[in-house]
């Protein structure tokens, strides 16, 4: 089969890497790709990804057998739906069914349709209603952007005013059009778990559990980025965590978009929050989550080409997947700026090494290739995946991979997975 990916980031290469082990790939092209993914397939950038005919042109000049897409930005355009209509195979839901992600204010009617266990939220596009509900509630606040905003889009504070000003910010057009609709959220109080299922439309299947670092810095302090590391499995969750999740928020929502004559066939990310009064949903991910990506395709055994190939032609099979019997942690090496202004074009050295450790996957996310070799090309730069018999086995080779990778100014964690629930 040839298949062709599309994205460039940690989340991609993970997932390139993963399908150039099936034995049914014959060709695997990258668009835009990055310098990891271009040591396993062929790597064409100069496409752009969120444009539909484009994207549909290229896919139908390479006959390609599938496409897969990666990341928010093409699904939340309708890449999908121009490339259904030419007769391609695609995994990823349409741009209605993206939705889910795209819009705040959609997931929520949705889940409040489906019955949805969820915080309650309110939402705005009129900046003196919005601050006006702020003064009336008591903190912590939660203020989000209703569409994409690479993760940024989120502020948690205790401060009203600061909330106040961020929902000012996101309202005067800071985010453009993704923040001309706000949402303001109930804070919920618990630990943190990402739960992925592989949908085709009416069936879907679980992957295991895994849970990121949102903030910058150590003890989850500092402004939030698109993720600074992940690990799995988390051994602090309840037994059946995974098959509550599937039974009261997947499956009850891919019936209420059904019930809107919206087919979602993908990935969705079940952000949840573990409360003491039981499961809430943070957010929908229509998609993979980066990092987590990078944590789990390392785990898991089965052929992630058949299970998309199914997942887009409505063909998926219900069965349990299986997973190796070990961990991985994935630490995340940022650049100086980061998330907010990111250094570009800076000398990474180290990565040779590193990937010669048998225990350690370096995912390439924002790198590019200079004159001089390796450099810097975005936020989050590299992940180092340590993978190990328990998650403290993991971790220890994955801080001995970043131990030996440099890079300017390079920004990580030093508590990633230092807490698992576990005495391992």
């Amino acid at each position: 089969m040839r298949v062709l990916l599309l994205g460039g980031g940690g989340r991609e290469h993970a997932l390139g890497w993963k399908l150039s082990q099936s034995p049914h790939l014959t060709e695997l092209l990258c668009v835009p790709g990055n310098p990891g993914l271009a040591n396993i397939g062929s790597v064409m950038p100069s496409v752009d990804i969120e444009d539909p005919a484009a994207v549909a042109a290229l896919a139908v000049a390479e006959r390609v057998d599938l496409v897969v897409v990666g990341p928010e930005g093409p699904l939340a355009t309708g890449v999908v739906d121009a490339l259904v209509a030419k007769g391609i195979p695609t995994f990823g839901p349409s741009r209605a069914a993206a939705q889910l992600e795209s819009s705040k204010a959609f997931a929520k009617e949705i889940m409040g349709r489906a019955g949805v266990p969820t915080g309650d939220a309110s939402s705005f596009t009129d900046v003196a209603a919005a601050t006006a509900f702020l003064t009336d509630r008591h903190g912590p606040y939660v203020v989000k952007a209703d569409g994409l905003a690479a993760g940024k889009g989120v502020l948690v504070t205790s401060d009203v005013v600061a909330a106040q000003a961020w929902a000012r910010l996101c309202l005067e057009g800071h985010f453009g059009e993704a923040g001309r609709t706000i949402v303001i959220e109930e804070y919920l109080r618990g630990d943190e778990v990402s739960v992925f299922a592989v949908c085709d439309g009416t069936t879907a299947i679980p992957l295991a559990p895994a849970r990121d670092y949102k903030r910058l810095r150590d003890g989850d302090l500092g402004p939030n980025t698109g993720g600074m590391g992940c690990y799995s499995p988390p051994g602090d969750l309840p037994d059946d965590l995974t098959d509550a999740t599937m039974d009261t928020v997947v499956k009850p929502v891919l019936h209420a978009l059904a019930a809107e004559g919206i087919q979602y066939r993908g990935f969705l990310y079940a952000g949840l929050m573990l409360t003491p009064d039981g499961m809430q949903v943070l957010e929908f991910n229509c998609r993979m989550g980066d990092p987590e990506t990078q944590a789990l395709m390392p785990r898991l055994e089965d052929d992630l080409l058949e299970l998309m190939t199914e997942a887009a032609q409505g063909s998926l099979s219900e069965r349990r997947l299986e997973w190796r019997d070990s961990a991985a942690v994935d630490v995340v090496l940022a650049a100086p700026g980061y998330p907010d202004a990111p250094e570009r074009g800076t000398p990474i050295s180290g990565v040779g090494a590193a990937e010669a450790m048998s225990d350690v996957i370096v995912f390439h996310a924002g790198t590019g290739q200079s004159d001089e070799g390796l450099v810097t090309a975005g936020g989050r730069v590299m992940n180092i995946v340590g993978l190990g018999a328990t998650v403290s086995a993991a971790r220890s080779a994955a801080y001995r991979g970043v131990d030996v990778i440099d890079f300017p100014d390079m920004q990580y964690r030093l508590d990633i997975a230092a807490s698992t629930g576990t005495a391992d």
